[in-house]
């Protein structure tokens, strides 16, 4: 249960949509695959499921290169696109019960599975209903329960948790979780958050190219930003805040309390003391605190010309 990919290139005429990145998520590992919109992540993922070739490079999933034997790969893949393609009108269990036959699934086999998965994403007061008539949230329930009826050691997921409000994407999020285990699983997302509370890892990829690789934790703090928050006992003026140094960010969190944000490797505790002590200012509290997935994709996509 293995995803290998190798040079992978991907071009549109002239423009690389993928440049050249490899990486290789092992077994029982939940990946998550980051980057800004056209950053190459949809590009990579289709090209992994077979729905697209490469220009260049190499992608094999359990072993077997997706170009010479798509068909096997399929086998053994559960996809979950970015726009979730269903059949509206048909009712949820004759929905799975009609994809299961693609996957070879016979009588016997299909009736259970179709439980199964219906049991597994929680569909079991929904399953004789239309597909249109469900919610957003119970829409992508439907979606992965029918990239999990053939029970794939993979899963891919393309911005499983879009276009849902917090309640569904907590739900869908622990759905993720409960399904993945024992399984390789790779999925996209712009919600920091959801990288912190069900991956093992991240990949980001920005303009094509990978930019980090790496455990959350490690991520988190290797990142080239700090960040330290700090109390006062009484209100400080806002412009003098902002004029303690260049390329430090400073925001309210509430009350006297703020975040200070900088950009470099150096440690700017020593200099804000200083700066406490030049203007008497009465500070009572200073922290430095681990960055955010946020901080970390911020640092790693964001163009350096703005």
């Amino acid at each position: 249960m293995s995803i290998i990919i190798e040079k992978l290139t991907k071009l549109y005429g002239t423009q690389k949509a993928v440049d050249g990145i490899s990486f290789e998520i092992k077994a029982n590992e939940i990946v998550g695959f980051l980057g800004p919109n056209g950053a190459g992540k949809s590009t990579t993922m289709k090209i992994a499921t077979t729905y697209i070739n490469p220009s260049c490079g190499k992608v094999l999933v359990n072993n077997i290169n997706v170009e010479e034997n798509p068909l096997e790969v399929r086998k053994s893949i559960g996809y979950l696109p970015e726009h979730n393609p269903l059949y509206l009108d048909m009712y949820v269990h004759e929905y799975l019960h009609f994809s299961g036959k693609f996957y070879g699934l016979n009588k016997t086999n299909l009736k259970a599975r179709t439980a199964e998965v219906i049991e597994m994403c929680q569909l079991g007061l929904e399953q004789n209903k239309q597909i249109g008539q469900l919610s957003k949230g119970y829409r992508q329930r439907v979606g992965l329960a029918q990239a999990l009826l053939h029970n794939p050691s993979v899963l891919i997921l393309d911005e499983p948790t879009t276009g849902l409000d917090p309640n569904q994407i907590q739900e869908v999020r622990e759905l993720i979780k409960s399904v993945s285990v024992g399984k390789t699983v790779l999925f996209s997302t712009h919600i920091m958050q959801e990288v912190e509370a069900v991956c093992d890892r991240a990949i980001i990829i920005n303009k094509g190219q990978i930019v980090a690789d790496g455990r959350i934790a490690e991520l988190q703090k290797n990142t080239s930003q700090q960040v330290i928050e700090i109390e006062f006992s009484s209100k400080v003026a806002d412009a003098l805040l902002h004029s303690f140094k260049k390329g430090v960010t400073i925001k309210n969190i509430g009350g006297h309390r703020y975040q200070l944000k900088a950009t470099n490797q150096d440690d700017i505790r020593p200099e804000f003391m200083n700066f406490v002590t030049e203007h008497s200012l009465n500070l009572i509290g200073i922290t430095e605190v681990q960055c955010s997935m946020e901080d970390v994709f911020a640092s790693l996509t964001q163009s350096k010309d703005v």
